[in-house]
């Protein structure tokens, strides 16, 4: 026996003993008739042949019948190996029971002690395949769960980055979807504010809440001013190269706006009470007030009179009863005003009514105007007024349209109040369509007023535009707001005119 020098614990046997124990399949054929000259234990096993019954075998006896492996391609395959020393190829053999082996075989040239052979190494890949479809189908799956579901979920690293995400997803924060195809992409918190029981939170927060599961909401505020809400629960999934967790989400914009569109209402219903509430004050105090003011201005008057009957009969000295009489009349005069204020504000509550009726708007504009002034005057601010000449004869709630009338007039002098320009006024009109406007040349509008509720100053009346919006559309009407050209803003509505003919 020849010992291999560069192994000579080695000899030939033990190379022969090795490759009976490999489970790589062994074929080996001539070099020039390509004809079987051995096979180890591992490929007779396979193939379900003896040595014996497989030397004699061609390639058509032991391979698969499909035309991409008949014998002339074996043995082209084959040839290629003698000539450029190796060859690569999937082939398919058949066992003596029929079965159809897929394998991967690589012929490789050998110098033997005869002359040159290929030894042909195979082994069987028909595992390899089936789990290389399956997991080709179940990427499949995946890509047209992400691609095509409506389901919104995430998958994030315990940073808080997102890892993988459907693409109703990506569109519910915001997220470009191409931009997951490029690797991980950015921490959620970058899409959108995480919050835990109605109050905002960090990703740690969040995450420590996950053992492991915890429900979770999302605040998501888009470029355009879209706020979107979603809610649902964040899962931890333990995994051995770290932990995952799974967000599933669902949009409650819609029940989230509910929420606030009650909340609201209830908030306009609290205000109205309270200006109803206001109201029947306001009568008990105009009623209570009534009699002292009388009686007031009686003893004063009684007062300047005895002082004036005394100087006449010089038991005051000459020009003290002229005092008297100057200083009792300047408190007359703030009584007059006073009870001129108490008779207004009864007349102003004092309807009540809430039915429908017909009501001249000039005549609603009309009793509003003193209370206007009132507040204009001492903030130096002209109050101008352009009634239509006609009669305005609409259909509504006397009362409540005298509300927002004053509103939307308070709201112009308190903005032309602030205004820097030495000329400050406001235009109060009706048109005979119905309509009332108060114009001012304040700041502009930076956005929908109405879309507010009520008062955004730091001291209003509380009513607010968004009750006042409510009051109107209530009636049928319509109420808006919008920039002038020449600068500030116009408030006004239009409410329904009357039908002539009728109450």
């Amino acid at each position: 026996m020849r010992v291999d020098p560069q192994a000579p614990e080695l000899v030939a046997g033990d190379f022969v003993a090795m490759m009976n124990a490999s489970r790589v399949c062994v074929l080996v054929h001539d070099a020039a008739t390509k004809n079987i000259l051995w096979a180890n234990p591992a490929a007779c096993e396979l193939l379900e042949f003896t040595l014996n019954e497989i030397r004699p075998l061609k390639a058509n006896h032991m391979s698969s019948s499909a035309q991409q492996y008949d014998r002339i391609i074996g043995r082209d395959w084959l040839q290629d190996a003698v000539e450029k020393g190796a060859s690569r190829i999937e082939w398919h053999y058949r066992s003596k029971s029929g079965r159809v082996i897929p394998t991967d075989a690589l012929a490789t040239r050998v110098e033997l002690a005869q002359g040159p052979a290929v030894m042909v190494q195979f082994r069987d890949i028909e595992r390899e395949q089936r789990v290389e479809r399956e997991l080709r189908l179940t990427t499949s799956y995946v890509d047209a769960l992400a691609h095509h579901t409506s389901t919104l979920a995430l998958m994030l690293d315990a940073t808080g980055v997102i890892r993988f995400a459907t693409d109703t997803a990506l569109g519910a924060i915001g997220a470009p979807v191409n931009e997951q195809a490029d690797g991980p992409m950015r921490p959620l918190t970058a899409f959108a504010r995480l919050r835990l029981d109605g109050r905002e939170v960090s990703w740690q927060d969040v995450l420590t809440r996950a053992t492991p599961v915890t429900p979770v909401q999302l605040d998501v505020r888009h470029p355009d001013g879209e706020r979107v809400w979603l809610e649902g629960s964040l899962e931890r999934l333990r995994e051995e190269d770290g932990d995952a967790l799974l967000m599933i989400l669902h949009d409650v914009s819609d029940r989230v706006q509910d929420q606030v569109r009650r909340t609201r209402e209830l908030h306009r219903e609290n205000h109205l009470a309270r200006y109803n509430a206001m109201g029947d004050m306001a009568m008990a105090i105009a009623h209570e007030l009534g009699q002292p003011l009388a009686a007031a201005a009686n003893f004063l008057a009684g007062a300047r009179h005895r002082a004036d009957q005394l100087e006449r009969q010089e038991r005051l000295p000459k020009g003290v009863a002229g005092q008297l009489t100057h200083g009792i009349t300047g408190a007359v005069n703030q009584i007059d005003r006073a009870s001129a204020i108490v008779s207004s504000v009864r007349a102003f509550v004092g309807h009540l009514e809430q039915v429908e009726q017909v009501a001249d708007l000039n005549d609603i504009v009309e009793e509003c105007l003193y209370f206007v002034r009132l507040r204009a005057a001492p903030l130096g601010v002209e109050v101008q007024v352009r009634l239509c000449p006609e009669p305005v004869l609409v259909r509504c709630e006397r009362v409540l349209t005298s509300q927002v009338v004053l509103n939307l007039a308070f709201n112009a002098v308190d903005e032309m109040a602030q205004s820097p320009s030495a000329a400050k006024s406001i235009v109060i009109a009706t048109a005979a369509d119905g309509t009332f406007t108060v114009d001012d040349q304040g700041r502009g509008l930076p956005r929908d007023p109405f879309a507010e509720s009520f008062t955004s100053k730091e001291h209003g009346s509380g009513i607010g535009l968004a009750l006042s919006y409510r009051i109107i559309t209530r009636q049928h009407g319509t109420i808006w707001a919008a920039k002038r050209e020449e600068g500030g803003s116009r408030f006004g509505f239009q409410l329904p005119l009357a039908q002539p003919g009728r109450e």
